[in-house]
């Protein structure tokens, strides 16, 4: 089915993109970086990753617009290890192919896509479909294949419905994949409250735990359902004050992983001070537990952060995590550059060897656990 679909948006897009040539677009992002880390026998690593996307919008009777877009993900890198082991990786994969038609109102998008909303900005408990890690200056995801629609009301309150399908790897905070064969769906309402906004969310899906557990664990279903349930909101009081929750239960015979549970608070304020320190904070907690309100094991984490822009070409990042849980402190800098379509980012790292968070992100991103520094190249046609 999922295949299906893919061929389908293919073809519209041939007989739309024949019509319309001129409404065509082609751009891309070629990135490269060195990673060395001289405190973890030291291993380095090179890569390049480039990303090609060809994008088409026209709009009709100057109210209906269709648009699509179709890119690839295509990287590798080297791994070095002390002076005697070298591995190679890479691939080429589909990274963006949707159809998508909208109006001032109306947007309902088909296809492999980015889906991600909430409030939170580092400890995301509503990351339900997608990997963004905040430390990332390019803020790559994995997307999901589906349907998605979204509605705007004159109130500005706005209404999703989505449904997923061929999605079996694990997306966001999920400990185990949806298997591929069944869909997933659910949806999400939002409106203005006082200053700011607050919404809800919900997603139903089946959990594929069929050789994603120790083999000594039997168990009679191997397919279970679990519901997620989300609440966000977020004010201007002077000061930006939001939070965000989301708690999920599955039908599983392990109790302890029955509930998943995890909110963040969070505030930010720009001072005054040069061209403007903003300084943002985040209190995140998670727990696994058998039923909502009893008790399991959990994470406890504080995070700070601290922008600071130098110049219109140079901006300062400073990142500090404490787990009070396993008494981990986590640091990230980065010095970014910009110019015209070239970027140039300066980052080190003084991180766990074992991360507690982020444990879904794949690749080349992974490096930031440990101590070590990186030198990403990116440019942008």
């Amino acid at each position: 089915m999922r295949n299906f679909i893919l061929i389908l948006i293919l073809l519209i897009l041939i007989m739309v993109l024949k019509g319309f040539s001129q409404d065509l677009s082609f751009k891309g992002q070629l990135s490269s970086w060195v990673v060395t880390k001289p405190f973890d026998s030291f291993r380095s690593q090179v890569g390049a990753r480039y990303i090609p996307e060809l994008s088409f919008g026209h709009t009709f009777k100057e109210k209906y617009t269709l648009d699509a877009e179709a890119s690839a993900n295509i990287w590798g890198f080297m791994d070095y290890y002390n002076s005697d082991s070298i591995e190679f990786d890479g691939k080429i994969d589909p990274y963006r192919l949707w159809l998508r038609f909208y109006t001032s109102r109306l947007d309902i998008r088909v296809g492999l896509q980015k889906i991600n909303f909430g409030t939170a900005q580092i400890f995301r408990p509503l990351m339900w479909f997608d990997e963004i890690d905040p430390r990332d200056p390019l803020g790559l995801t994995n997307g999901v294949y589906g349907i998605l629609g979204r509605y705007y009301f004159e109130n500005n309150a706005n209404i999703w419905l989505w449904v997923l399908y061929g999605n079996d790897d694990t997306k966001g905070w999920e400990l185990f994949p949806s298997p591929k064969n069944r869909p997933e769906f659910g949806g999400r309402f939002q409106f203005p409250l006082l200053t700011g906004e607050l919404a809800f969310s919900y997603n139903h899906r089946y959990v594929d735990l069929d050789g994603n557990l120790p083999p000594e664990i039997i168990l009679q279903n191997s397919i279970v359902p679990e519901n997620r349930f989300g609440i966000d909101g977020k004010w201007d009081l002077g000061v930006g004050l939001w939070f965000e929750g989301s708690f999920s239960h599955q039908d599983i015979e392990i109790s302890q992983l029955r509930t998943k549970k995890s909110i963040t608070l969070g505030l930010d304020y720009t001072f005054g001070l040069g061209n403007g320190l903003r300084v943002l904070g985040e209190q995140f907690w998670y727990q696994t537990s058998e039923k909502m309100f009893s008790q399991g094991e959990s994470l406890n984490f504080t995070a700070l952060s601290f922008n600071y822009p130098i110049s219109i070409i140079d901006n300062l990042t400073y990142m500090i995590y404490y787990d009070w849980t396993n008494n981990g402190l986590y640091n990230f800098i980065n010095w970014g550059m910009t110019w015209d379509k070239i970027s140039l980012y300066l980052i080190g790292y003084w991180n766990p060897e074992t991360f507690q968070v982020y444990q879904n992100l794949q690749g080349d991103r992974s490096l930031y656990a440990g101590k070590g520094f990186q030198v990403l190249f990116v440019f942008n046609h």
